[in-house]
């Protein structure tokens, strides 16, 4: 009975200390954040994107309004060329500019 009664908080222990793990992991990867509404795509050029990558959170006033999707080189003008996915519950004026800040 006492074996027993061991071996069922190391389990628990165990799936705590791994559901933790699993959490920690993807805090770190920026993951969490994600949803699966629609999105509609936008796509901006740049000169210089410094350390931006996919995936990475678009924010507005510092709230998550989208991802970045993908990032190409455009080779006819010399500018990186990134698709950005926002969340469609969210509408932009068409003049407005993005600023990278990483």
């Amino acid at each position: 009975m006492q074996r027993s009664k061991n071996d069922l908080w190391v389990g628990l222990f165990v799936l705590i200390g791994g559901a933790a793990l699993l959490f920690l992991a993807l805090q770190s990867a920026n993951l969490l954040s994600l949803n699966f509404q629609k999105t509609y795509t936008v796509t901006a050029r740049f000169d210089n994107i410094g350390g931006l990558k996919p995936q990475t959170a678009i924010k507005s006033a510092g709230v998550v309004v989208g991802r970045v999707e993908s990032i190409t080189f455009d080779d006819k003008n010399f500018q990186a060329s990134v698709t950005l996915a926002l969340q469609s519950r969210y509408s932009f004026p068409k003049d407005s500019s993005l600023k990278i800040l990483t």
